[in-house]
């Protein structure tokens, strides 16, 4: 997945690997653009307003190598800007591959140091 952060200086982009398939990597992509279109909304801004302010300063995601499977924004802007979300459909965090490799590499560490023959 390609974090396509509009602005995001000189045309930076990160790429975010380690899913576990595609449907982890669509998912995380449409929290990750969900949560950025929620940080952009404020009190009283209409569907239009919201778009507008995402377009200047949000973030957007795409799935690479993935052809018509994978997820794109274009897709749910509108709805997206139409509808708040919900906490669960804005968390990213949890479906974030980067952190399953900390969380299994701090697990492993654990055992290491708590078990073996001395």
């Amino acid at each position: 997945m390609l974090d396509l952060s509009g602005g995001a200086e000189e045309g930076i982009v990160e790429e975010v690997s380690g899913f576990l398939d595609l449907a982890h990597a669509n998912a995380f992509a449409r929290a990750y653009v969900r949560d950025s279109m929620e940080r952009c909304r404020v009190a009283g801004a209409g569907p239009r307003e919201v778009l507008q302010a995402w377009m200047s300063f949000g973030e957007d995601a795409e799935i690479v190598d993935a052809g018509d499977e994978g997820w794109r924004s274009a897709n749910e802007l509108d709805d997206f800007s139409a509808h708040a979300a919900t906490p669960m459909e804005r968390d990213w965090r949890a479906l974030d591959p980067r952190r399953l490799v900390e969380d299994d590499a701090g697990e492993e560490g654990r055992d290491e140091e708590g078990g073996g023959d001395e």
